[in-house]
């Protein structure tokens, strides 16, 4: 063969190799996650409370419209909210209630529960294990806390472990949330333990303000918020006015 020849076909098969590479990393490449606005993140457990409301009640269908004077919020919103999942309605008919509930699970990621941690079993962390948050995304399968006269007991089906054993049995058990129901002083010790067991995300039920790595996701459950919601109206007189999309 003529060596001209074969350094052109070599130089070909190269080329046709890099490209295939390069596409097949395009093909295997994770695409980019999706922005949404947290707002509508935050409503559609609301919708899917009643939706399971409407299952238990026989409905088959729902329209858009009806969701969204049950839950008194604005039918624009409403519709585009439902279309972060996919989901597509049909004129005069609307939505399939059991489709709808499946795509909003699956979108918030509630049909392949998380595991997490809860520290802290006073009143708090004794409630939050006797809730069934199996159908919100997420099983608590340990509970700790540093009072050595608890260490032992069972509370709701779990024995409450040591906090020394914290961070071994994040990393054993790769759990990637933690839950804290511990007093506001001892919040940001018992989280960087968390983040060093691996977990990556936190519920935070303390009045602390953590200091994390970016790459830690902290969401505060913050009772007085909408409290004072109520309590300001009431102190002041205030009339009720129509609720606004939360």
């Amino acid at each position: 063969m003529n060596t001209n020849r074969k350094k052109n076909l070599d130089s070909n098969d190269a080329k046709e190799i890099a490209v295939t590479a390069v596409t097949q990393d395009a093909y295997s490449a994770k695409p980019a996650p999706r922005v949404v606005p947290t707002p509508s993140v935050r409503r559609l457990p609301l919708y899917l409370r009643l939706l399971r409301d409407y299952v238990a009640q026989g409905r088959e269908t729902i329209s858009c419209t009806r969701l969204a004077a049950d839950l008194r919020f604005d039918p624009t919103q409403v519709r585009k909210d439902l279309a972060l999942t996919g989901v597509v309605g049909r004129p005069k008919v609307g939505y399939p209630v059991a489709e709808l509930i499946a795509a909003i699970e699956d979108f918030l990621g509630w049909r392949n529960p998380v595991n997490a941690v809860l520290v802290g079993v006073g009143s708090l962390g004794t409630a939050l294990l006797g809730y069934n948050f199996s159908l919100h995304g997420v099983n608590i399968v340990g509970a700790f806390d540093a009072a050595p006269e608890k260490v032992g007991q069972v509370v709701h089906g779990r024995e409450i472990m040591p906090i020394g054993y914290l961070t071994h049995f994040i990393q054993h058990r790769h759990i990637p949330m933690g839950i804290l129901a511990v007093p506001a002083q001892a919040a940001q010790s018992v989280a960087e333990m968390m983040v060093a067991g691996g977990v990556r995300a936190i519920w935070n039920f303390t009045s602390a303000a953590l200091q994390l790595p970016l790459d830690v996701l902290v969401e505060r459950a913050d009772f007085s918020a909408s409290l004072a919601v109520l309590t300001r109206a009431l102190a002041h007189g205030l009339a009720p006015t129509p609720p606004k999309i939360p």
